[in-house]
C-alpha cells in the first residue's frame, strides 16, 4: 500500500481556534499522544512568534519521539533582506527541530498587495530561505499560502513559486487552500495538472481549511490525484471555521480507500486520541462528529436496530471498534422492540425475562408528556430492572413533602419530609437545604445512609432543567435531568412534569435506586 505522509498542526494552526489555548505542558502533552499514534509529523508551532513556543521546542528537544518528527513553521525571508540576517529564519535553526516548514506567498495578489514586494523578489525570498534552512540540514517541507487561489489567478507564477522551492532542495511542497474556499473537482484539476509539472521527483502535500465544508473532500481528492503528504489537525481544530479534520481523513484513507497511514492497531486508539486532545484543550467534543464522536454508531430508529440486530453493518459504514468507537442504541419514542433487545443486553439482563412491550409502551406514553431517555440510560436501566419478576426494590417511597420559607433573620431556607419504607423499617426524616432538591436529596440519603451506606460515595454532578413548553408560562411541563458519579462510575436520570419538584424527585429515585444495583 501507499504510504500517506500523516502532518499534525494542532499545537499552531489548530490554536488559531477561538476559544483554544494551550500551555506549553497542554502541548507536550498533546504531541505525546499524537507520537505514541503514529504521526509521522507534528509542527510545535512558530518560535518567531511568542515565547510559549521557544520553550516548546527547547523541551521536546530533549524528548525521544517514537514516532513523529518535530517541525518548527516560520515564513520565508523577508523582502530587501538575506536569509543569514533574517531573525525568523534564525530562531528556526535555533529551535533545533529535524525538520522546518517554511510558508511563502503563491498568490500574485499577496505578493503584491500584502508584501509589497515585486514578483520576482517572492520568488528569490523563497528560493533563498528553502536554500538556507537545507544548508543547516533540516528536513524542508514547504507550505505553498493560498496556492489554489494563486493558481486561479495566474497559474505560471503560482508554479514558479512551487519550483523555486523544489530546486533549492524542498523535500515536499504543499498546496494550501488557505480560504478554504475550493471545491473538489477544482483541487482534483490543479493537483493533476502541477503534478504533471513538477515531475514524479517532487513530493506534493496538501493543506486545506473547510469554510466550505470541504476540507476532507478536498484532502481525498488530492490523495487520490498524487498528493502523499496530508495536513491537518485533530478535531478539525483551526482558524475561523476549522482545519481539515484528520480524525475523519485518516480512516476514509486507511479503512476505505487502501492507503497506509498508521499501523491498524494505533488507528483502534482514534477516538481515544480525539477525545484526549478535546479535554486539554478544554473544549466538548461534537459528539456527532464522524468515526469517533459519541453518536457516530449510536442507532435510534427501531427499523435500524431491528435490522443491526440481524446483522451489524446493515446500518453502519465501518465496525466502530476499527477505529476504537463502540455501537450502542438511544431509547426514545421512535424505539422498537430491538431498542430494548440490545439495551438490555448492554446492561447485562436477558431480554427473554423483562416485559419488553410494557416498558417500550411506557417510554412512549412518557416521552409523550416530556421525558426524554437518549440521556438518561439509569432511568431505562430502571425501568427495565422493574419488569423483572424476581427484582425487590431497594426501598420504597410512601410520601414527601418540601417547604420552601423566607424568614427575616434566617433568610431563604428549605426544608423536606421523606418517609420511604426499607424493608421491613419505616424511615421518617427531616432534612433542610439550600434549595427543594437538594433539601430532598439529603433527607432521601439520611433515610437510606444506615441500611445503604455505600451512597455516601455517591455526588450529584449536574442538575439540569429544561422548560418544554413555554408558551405555558408557570404551568409549563419541565423535564429534570441529574448527573451522578461514585468513583469513576456516572450515570444520569430523567424526569418530567408541570411541577419541578415532582420531576426532580422522579430523577432523583432513579438515580438513587440505580446507585444501588452494584
Amino acid at each position: 500500500m501507499t504510504q500517506i505522509l500523516l502532518y499534525d498542526t494542532t499545537l499552531r494552526d489548530g490554536t488559531q481556534r477561538e476559544g483554544i489555548s494551550l500551555s506549553v505542558d497542554d502541548k507536550l502533552k498533546i504531541a505525546r499522544k499524537l507520537d505514541e499514534f503514529g504521526i509521522h509529523y507534528i509542527e510545535g508551532g512558530w518560535p518567531g512568534s511568542n515565547p510559549k513556543d521557544v520553550e516548546f521546542f527547547r523541551r521536546a528537544a530533549s524528548m525521544t519521539w517514537q514516532n513523529a518528527k518535530i517541525c518548527a513553521f516560520g515564513s520565508t525571508r523577508r523582502k530587501n533582506s538575506h536569509p543569514e540576517t533574517d531573525a525568523n529564519l534564525k530562531l528556526l535553526i535555533d529551535a533545533a527541530t529535524p525538520a522546518i516548514t517554511l510558508v511563502g506567498k503563491s498568490w500574485n495578489l499577496h505578493v503584491t498587495d500584502v508584501l509589497e514586494a515585486s514578483l520576482e523578489e517572492n520568488l528569490a525570498m523563497i528560493g533563498e530561505s528553502v536554500a538556507y534552512c537545507k544548508g543547516h540540514g533540516r528536513e524542508l517541507i514547504y507550505d505553498a499560502e493560498h496556492f489554489f487561489d494563486g493558481y486561479a489567478a495566474n497559474p505560471e507564477y503560482a508554479v514558479a513559486t512551487l519550483q523555486a522551492a523544489a530546486e533549492n532542495g524542498a523535500d515536499c511542497v504543499v498546496l494550501c487552500d488557505t480560504n478554504g474556499g475550493s471545491l473538489p473537482w477544482e483541487i482534483a484539476d490543479i493537483i493533476r495538472r502541477v503534478t504533471a509539472q513538477l515531475g514524479p521527483q517532487t513530493a506534493v502535500g496538501i493543506h486545506t481549511h473547510d469554510d466550505g465544508e470541504c476540507a476532507v473532500a478536498n484532502t481525498l481528492t488530492a490523495v487520490r490525484h498524487g498528493a502523499i503528504h496530508v495536513q491537518g489537525t485533530i478535531n478539525g481544530y483551526g482558524e475561523r471555521v476549522a482545519n481539515a479534520n484528520l480524525c475523519s481523513i485518516i480512516p476514509d484513507l486507511q479503512l476505505k480507500m487502501g492507503y497506509d497511514c498508521v499501523p491498524a492497531r494505533n488507528l483502534k486508539q482514534l477516538t481515544a486520541l480525539s477525545r484526549t486532545v478535546a479535554e486539554i484543550a478544554n473544549l466538548e467534543l461534537d459528539s456527532h462528529q464522524p468515526f469517533v464522536g459519541g453518536s457516530a454508531f449510536a442507532h435510534k430508529g427501531g427499523i435500524h436496530v431491528a435490522a443491526m440486530l440481524k446483522n451489524r453493518l446493515s446500518y453502519q459504514h465501518i465496525e466502530p471498534e476499527l477505529v476504537g468507537n463502540v455501537q450502542r442504541s438511544v431509547v426514545s419514542e421512535l424505539s422498537g422492540r430491538g431498542n430494548l433487545v440490545d439495551k438490555a443486553r448492554a446492561f447485562g439482563l436477558d431480554p427473554d425475562s423483562l416485559d419488553l412491550r410494557q416498558v417500550l409502551s411506557k417510554i412512549k406514553q412518557l416521552e409523550a408528556q416530556g421525558f426524554t431517555f437518549e440521556g438518561a440510560e439509569a432511568s431505562v436501566e430502571m425501568m427495565l430492572r422493574r419488569t423483572h419478576p424476581a427484582y425487590v426494590p431497594p426501598f420504597e417511597l410512601l410520601d414527601y413533602s418540601v417547604s420552601v420559607q423566607q424568614r427575616r433573620r434566617r433568610g431563604l431556607s428549605a426544608e423536606a419530609i421523606v418517609k420511604v419504607r426499607v424493608g421491613p423499617k419505616m424511615m421518617h426524616t427531616v432534612a433542610e437545604g439550600n434549595g427543594p432538591v437538594n433539601a430532598l436529596d439529603t433527607a432521601l440519603r439520611k433515610a437510606l445512609l444506615d441500611v445503604y451506606p455505600q451512597l455516601s460515595g455517591v455526588k450529584l454532578s449536574d442538575y439540569k432543567v429544561r422548560i418544554l413548553d413555554g408558551e405555558n408560562a408557570t404551568a409549563a411541563t419541565t423535564r429534570v435531568l441529574i448527573d451522578s458519579v461514585q468513583g469513576r462510575r456516572t450515570w444520569s436520570a430523567v424526569g418530567a412534569s408541570a411541577n419541578i419538584i415532582e420531576a426532580s424527585w422522579q430523577a432523583l429515585v432513579d438515580s438513587m435506586e440505580y446507585a444501588l444495583l452494584e
